[in-house]
């Protein structure tokens, strides 16, 4: 247990920042198994997408995940 004021700060901003992460990428894990699954729609594409850009651009994934997933979605959508 940190006892410098800064060291406690610090701590309690990783703990909220983990819990937020971990809602973030369940929910972007949730909305690509969706937009992967044979009767998914343009809507639920493009909201796995935005969510996927979203991710890269704050550091949740990689850029080059990202890129791969959105690739990998756009292949399956055309070859559907």
């Amino acid at each position: 247990m940190p006892n410098i004021a800064s060291a406690k700060k610090n701590m309690r901003k990783s703990r909220s920042a983990t819990v937020r992460n971990r809602a973030q990428r369940s929910a972007l894990r949730t909305a690509l198994k969706k937009a992967k699954s044979p009767e998914a729609s343009a809507e639920e594409r493009t909201q796995a997408v935005s969510l996927l850009d979203r991710a890269a651009r704050k550091g949740l994934v990689h850029k080059n995940l990202a890129a791969r997933q959105k690739s990998k979605m756009a292949k399956a959508a055309n070859a559907a």
